[in-house]
């Protein structure tokens, strides 16, 4: 399994660097040049703890290797302090705009903006729908949420629970990435729905990603089924959280496969621990290095190609887009995430998890 870990992470590099290097440049903005600086937005620090201990660091690095000045802000899920910030970058010269949206109504805003004074934006993780983004960067999101539904699958397959009865804690409503998260997932679970082998207890959104509201949901599902959930189809390693929250304290953690996604420190503990069945890890260094080298070449006034597009369901446009592999991670590989370089061991393995760490080979 470590082989081919390793070759879809090399791939996912060597495609984006021939990205960078085969990119038609289609030439320099006519106008008086202006010097380069990107304006990187990110969305909060609470629904995932990636933002902020991964993807501003790994940007930061690739801007600071190209020598091109970045300034980097936190909205910190406030849609009005969004658009000052994206605001105050216009107004301080800003040649790029790079931003993970809060909700497609507020990105949109901000793209349009941009786009009137001609600058160039990217969409990073999430797309905006009706956005005019010059470019989207992400992961397969919909090959996510398969991940998810074919690991929960497997772990309630491997606990030989028979008609599982499942509860689905999804994303953001306002998060196009939740809605393809859980149609890669619905994909794989639906049929067995159908089937009459597993059924479907709860089913609902998480607003904001708010790992707190999540565990508020997630106890009055548990309640109204009186405690017959099998299995959590949990959206991201935070909502996966708070549904072990509420599984421990009624004592059943551990016998409850629950997904998440983004390999966190918490998250793989979790796994570690046998509290959480898989998550989904996205090598965000990859994500960051293909974000970060297309707008340095937008920075400079290039514009380069692409060889995949995304379609935006609400405007029909075709958006230029590098869509990265996703991988699933189960404790017999979080060993990977390690050797990756996006967690260390010393993160991971804290006194109360050292014995689980040998076990799964990290050293």
């Amino acid at each position: 399994m470590r082989k081919g870990f390793l070759a879809l992470a090399t791939s996912g590099l060597l495609a984006v660097t021939g990205l960078a290097a085969c990119a038609e440049d289609k030439g320099a903005d006519t106008g008086a040049p202006k010097t380069p600086k990107i304006g990187v937005i990110l969305p909060d620090s609470k629904s995932s703890a990636r933002w902020e201990t991964a993807d501003r660091k790994y940007l930061q690095a690739a801007f600071d290797a190209a020598g091109i000045k970045a300034d980097i802000q936190n909205a910190q899920g406030d849609k009005t302090q969004f658009q000052t910030i994206a605001d105050q970058m216009i107004t301080n010269g800003a040649t790029v705009l790079l931003i993970v949206n809060l909700d497609s109504g507020t990105g949109k805003a901000v793209l349009d903006k941009a786009k009137a004074q001609n600058i160039p934006t990217i969409d990073y993780d999430r797309l905006t729908l009706g956005g005019s983004a010059s470019y989207y960067v992400s992961f397969d999101n919909k090959a996510v949420g398969k991940l998810q539904g074919d690991g929960l699958v497997k772990c309630l397959t491997d606990k030989n629970v028979a008609n599982p009865a499942i509860a689905q804690l999804n994303g953001s409503p306002t998060d196009n990435n939740a809605t393809l998260f859980k149609a890669g997932a619905v994909g794989v679970l639906q049929p067995k729905y159908d089937a009459k082998e597993y059924s479907l207890v709860a089913d609902q959104p998480v607003p904001d990603w708010d790992n707190a509201q999540a565990g508020v949901i997630f106890e009055q599902m548990f309640t109204q089924a009186s405690g017959k959930i099998n299995g959590v189809l949990a959206a991201n390693d935070g909502l996966g959280n708070a549904a072990i929250t509420v599984l421990k304290k009624n004592k059943v953690n551990g016998k409850v496969p629950v997904t998440g996604q983004d390999a966190t420190v918490q998250g793989l503990q979790n796994i570690l621990a046998g509290d959480q069945c898989m998550t989904v890890y996205k090598a965000v260094k990859q994500e960051a290095d293909a974000a970060a080298a297309l707008a340095i070449s937008l920075a400079k006034g290039e514009q380069k190609t692409t060889d995949q597009t995304t379609k935006d369901t609400e405007s029909g446009r075709d958006v230029p887009s590098v869509l990265l592999v996703p991988q699933a991670i189960f404790f017999n590989n979080v060993k990977d995430v390690v050797t990756d370089g996006y967690v260390t061991k010393d993160e991971l393995c804290t006194a109360d998890f050292a014995a689980k760490c040998t076990e799964a080979g990290i050293s």
